[in-house]
């Protein structure tokens, strides 16, 4: 089962901290909140998905089981 990495609107406050950790999935939209695509994380990506999830400031972020 592949994972995706979720963003909880609601808790985000757009630090930004994800998108320097992350820059290869994650942009920042005009007002500096993470735009995350919903897309599977590679075997190599999960590893710095999973940092930028213990990293965000106000536990915004998630890497989940993708439902099918």
């Amino acid at each position: 089962m592949s994972e995706i990495l979720r963003v909880n609107p609601i808790k985000c406050t757009g630090h930004g901290v994800c998108a320097e950790l992350l820059p290869e999935l994650i942009e920042m939209d005009p007002w500096g909140y993470p735009i995350v695509p919903h897309a599977r994380l590679s075997d190599d990506i999960l590893p710095l998905a999973r940092r930028a999830v213990a990293d965000c400031p106000v536990l915004a972020l998630s890497v989940q089981k993708e439902a099918h």
